[in-house]
C-alpha cells in the first residue's frame, strides 16, 4: 500500500493510500482531516471539507494538480506539503534551494564504493564524494581499530573512571562528574545544545563532504565511537540523507562544534534533513523513508561526532581543488589575451626561468610556450607582427610566469596541509587503544587549515587582480589597437564596458575578503577555550574569493575571444583555436549589444567544469 509523508502547518503526517486511483486533492483533504483530529481546537477549522489548500512537492516545490491521480503525480512515500489558503509556507518548513532542485535532477545513486581507512583520503576523493560519485565502506583494518578503541571507552564506563567528556561535563564543566545512569543523556544534551549555528544551510555537495570527512576521521580509530554507530552513519551517507548544517557559528577550536553538532543532530533523528528523495523534511521522517533508524548515542559518541576541524577542512578541500583548476585555466586565458594584444613570446624562454627556478614559475612558462607560437604550433597572428618594434610587453603579459607561478606554488603548499589534515585525528580526548588510555590534547584546533586557507585566498586572488588589468588592456583602444570596448559602432554599442566594471568590482571585493581571519581570536567557553582559529570564515571566504577569480577570468576569456574577431581572417595556434571554438560553442560573437550576464555565466561554467 503506498504511503505519503505530508507536511501541514508544522506537523508531519504519514498518510496511507489504499487506492492508487485516489487524487492529489484526496491526499490533501485526508492530511488536513488528520491534522484537525490531532489538534485540541481542531486547528481552528470546522471540518476538512471547509479548508481550501494547495499541494506541492517538498523536492523542488512543484505545485500539484488536485485532480491528478496519486499514482501518476507522486512516487511511493514521496514528501509533500499542504499549504492552506491564507497561510504563508509554514515557518518551520525549509524550502529546497535551487541547488537542491538542480542536484535532484542530476543525482544518480552511485554504484562504486570508496574504502576509507582514515589515512589515505585525497582532496580529489573528498570532492568526488561530495559530488555523489561514491558510496563509502570501511577497510577491515579500520574496523578493527574502531573496535579496539571502543573497548577502552567501555572499560572506562564499567570502572566509572573520571575522564573528560565521557564521565564529566564539557569545557568549563570538565570537573563536574556525571552519574553513570546519565551518560547517554549527557551525549544527547551535548549535541542539542551545541547545535546553535545560523545562516544558510550547506548545499548538498558540501554537506556530503562534511559527513564523509567525519567518517574518515572516525575510521582512524582514535575517537572511541562504536563500530555499530559508525556503520549507521555510513548508511546515512550512502542513502544521501544530509542534515541541515548552517554555515556560520564555528570559531574553529574546539573544532567546528556547531556545524558538526547540526550534522550529529540529524543522525539522531532531530532537526531537518534533505535527501534527493524527500527534499527538506524532519530528520526522523527522512531516515524512516530510507529504511534507516536514528543513531542512539552511547557514552562518548556525541563528543566523537562533533569534535574536529572537518567543516574548515572539507570546505578547504573544495577550495584547493577549484583553485588548482582555475590556476591551470588562467594560463590558457592569459595566453589567448597575449595573442590578441600581439605580445611577444620572448619572456617565456627556458633560460630566463632556469635562473630563477621556482617550480610554479617554470611550470607556467612551459604552459605558455606550449600554447603560443612555435615550430609545432605556428600562429598567423604572431607572424603578422613578427618585425614590429615592440621589445617587451606590459607586466600583466610579460610577468605571467612569475605572478601565476607563485599562485601554483601556494596551492601546492596549501594542498599539502589540507591533505595531512583530512587524514588526521582531531578529537579530544584521544583514545589510544595500544596504551589502553585516553589523553586530552588540542588536535581540534583549526590553526593549520585556517592559516593555510587565508594564504590560499591571498595567493589565488592575484589571478583575478592581473586578469582585470588584462581586461582593461583589451577594452582600452589606446592599449589594444582594437575597437573601444571590443565592439563595432562604439557609442551606439557599449560592448564590454560594464563587463570590465564587474571584473573591477569583484577584484575590489576580493581585496577585503583577503584580510586574514586567522589573525583574529576571541576567548570562548568562560576562558577555557581562550585562543581560537576562526577557520570557518577562512574557508568560506577562500571559496568566495575563488569564485570571484573564476568569474573575472570568464570575462577575460569572453573579451579575448571577442578580440580575435577583429584579427580575422588570421588564426592563432592550434590549441588556442580549440579554446576559441569551445567558447563559441556556448557564446556567439558580439556583433551589437545584447544581454551579457548569461554569456558570462556560460563561460564561467566552462571554467568550473574544467573544460
Amino acid at each position: 500500500m503506498p504511503r505519503y509523508t505530508v507536511h501541514v502547518r508544522g506537523e508531519w503526517l504519514a498518510v496511507p493510500c489504499r487506492d492508487a486511483q485516489l487524487t492529489v486533492g484526496w491526499l490533501g483533504r485526508e492530511a488536513v482531516r488528520r491534522y484537525i483530529k490531532n489538534k485540541p481546537d481542531n486547528g481552528g477549522f470546522a471540518s476538512a471539507d471547509d479548508v481550501r489548500f494547495l499541494v506541492r512537492r517538498c523536492k523542488g516545490l512543484g505545485l500539484l494538480d488536485n485532480e491528478d491521480p496519486l499514482e501518476v503525480a507522486l512516487e511511493d512515500n514521496e514528501f509533500v506539503e499542504v499549504v492552506i489558503e491564507g497561510d504563508a509556507m509554514s515557518p518551520d518548513f525549509i524550502p529546497s534551494q535551487p541547488e537542491g532542485v538542480y542536484l535532484y535532477s542530476k543525482y544518480r545513486e552511485p554504484e562504486k564504493y570508496i574504502a576509507l581507512d582514515g589515512d589515505s583520503l585525497t582532496t580529489e576523493d573528498l570532492v568526488n564524494l561530495g559530488n555523489g560519485h561514491y558510496k563509502i565502506k570501511l577497510t577491515p583494518t579500520a574496523e578493527k581499530k574502531v573496535q579496539k578503541s571502543r573497548e577502552v571507552i567501555d572499560s572506562i564506563v564499567r570502572e566509572n573512571t573520571v575522564v573528560y567528556g565521557i564521565t564529566t561535563g564539557f569545557g568549563k564543566f570538565a570537573r563536574t562528574v556525571i552519574p553513570i545512569n546519565k551518560l547517554e543523556e549527557l551525549q544527547v544534551n551535548l549535541v542539542r545544545s551545541h547545535s546553535s549555528g545560523v545562516g544558510k544551510p550547506l548545499i548538498p555537495e558540501r554537506c556530503r563532504m562534511l559527513l564523509a570527512l567525519r567518517i574518515n576521521v572516525l575510521a582512524k580509530g582514535y575517537s572511541g565511537i562504536s563500530l555499530e554507530t559508525l556503520k549507521q552513519v555510513i548508511e546515512v551517507f550512502n542513502a544521501s540523507c544530509l542534515p541541515y548544517v548552517p554555515e556560520k557559528g564555528t570559531v574553529g577550536a574546539s573544532g567546528d562544534l556547531a556545524p558538526l553538532s547540526h550534522l550529529a543532530l540529524g543522525l539522531i533523528g532531530e532537526g531537518k534533513m534533505w535527501s534527493p528523495k524527500s527534499g527538506w523534511a524532519d530528520a526522523k521522517y527522512v531516515l524512516e523513508a530510507h529504511g534507516l533508524k536514528p543513531v542512539v548515542l552511547k557514552p562518548k559518541e556525541g563528543l566523537a561526532l562533533i569534535n574536529g576541524t572537518q567543516m574548515i577542512t572539507s570546505l578547504g578541500c573544495e577550495a584547493v581543488e577549484r583553485a588548482s583548476a582555475i590556476a591551470r585555466q588562467a594560463d590558457i586565458v592569459a595566453a589567448l589575451t597575449l595573442e590578441v594584444l600581439k605580445g611577444t613570446t620572448k619572456a617565456f624562454d627556458t633560460d630566463i626561468h632556469a635562473v630563477r627556478p621556482h617550480p610554479g614559475q617554470i611550470e607556467v612558462a612551459f604552459r605558455f610556450r606550449s600554447l603560443l607560437d612555435s615550430d609545432h604550433h605556428p600562429s598567423e597572428i604572431a607572424e603578422s607582427h613578427r618585425f614590429c618594434d615592440r621589445v617587451q610587453d606590459a607586466y600583466t603579459l610579460r610577468c605571467c610566469p612569475q605572478i601565476h607561478g607563485v599562485v601554483n606554488d601556494t596551492i601546492a603548499f596549501v594542498k599539502n596541509i589540507i591533505t595531512t589534515e583530512i587524514n588526521s585525528a582531531t578529537d579530544n580526548p584521544m583514545v589510544f587503544a595500544n596504551r589502553g588510555e585516553t589523553i586530552s590534547g588540542g588536535n581540534f584546533h583549526g590553526e593549520y587549515p585556517a592559516k593555510a586557507l587565508d594564504y590560499l585566498a591571498i595567493g589565488v586572488h592575484e589571478l583575478a587582480a592581473i586578469s582585470e588589468r588584462r581586461i582593461e588592456r583589451l577594452c582600452n583602444p589606446s592599449l589594444s589597437e582594437l575597437p573601444a570596448f571590443l565592439v563595432a559602432e562604439g557609442g551606439l554599442n557599449s560592448g564590454f564596458m560594464i563587463a570590465h566594471c564587474t571584473a573591477a568590482a569583484l577584484v575590489s571585493e576580493n581585496k577585503a575578503l583577503c584580510h586574514p581571519s586567522s589573525v583574529d581570536s576571541l576567548s570562548t567557553s568562560a576562558a577555557t577555550e581562550d585562543h581560537v582559529s576562526m577557520g570557518g570564515w577562512a574557508a568560506r571566504k577562500a571559496l568566495r574569493v575563488i569564485e570571484h577569480v573564476e568569474q573575472v577570468l570568464a570575462i577575460e576569456l569572453l573579451a579575448a575571444c571577442q578580440g580575435i574577431e577583429f584579427l580575422r581572417p588570421l588564426k592563432t595556434t592550434t590549441p588556442l583555436e580549440k579554446v576559441y571554438d569551445l567558447v563559441r560553442s556556448v557564446v556567439r560573437p558580439w556583433i551589437k549589444d545584447r544581454f551579457m550576464a548569461p554569456d558570462i555565466e556560460a563561460v564561467h561554467r566552462l571554467l568550473t567544469e574544467q573544460k
